[in-house]
């Protein structure tokens, strides 16, 4: 998998992920807006923070990685809205919700692979 790819692809898989939960819980769907200022500050960070990975050839997730890149309120706030919008992704987004499944599953069967 190209590096640039995976980085493109968590970029779009996270922007999503704010905009269900944004719609979820603040969204002023009138004005016309993809998300609402709050929303649009964590998903503006989480890119900003995903383009400057330097694991993202080796890593799965920012959850499973060793090196922490978010500041803790922004990790915390990140955390709610992925708790909140993942299960909502396979409604919303079922390929991009699959694909996160098989990559987890992956990463999990390599794990206990390499235990034995």
């Amino acid at each position: 998998m190209k590096v640039e790819w995976k980085r493109q692809e968590e970029r779009k898989t996270v922007r999503e992920i704010v905009k269900i939960y944004c719609r979820g819980h603040h969204h002023d769907r009138e004005a016309g807006h993809e998300l609402c200022p709050d929303c649009e500050a964590i998903a503006a960070y989480a890119d900003i923070r995903i383009t400057k990975c330097p694991r993202m050839a080796v890593k799965t997730f920012c959850s499973v990685c060793p090196i922490h890149c978010y500041a803790k309120p922004q990790r915390e706030l990140i955390l709610t809205i992925m708790r909140y919008s993942g299960p909502r992704m396979l409604w919303h987004h079922p390929v991009m919700a699959l694909r996160h499944i098989l990559i987890q599953w992956r990463t999990r069967y390599g794990l206990r692979k390499s235990e034995k």
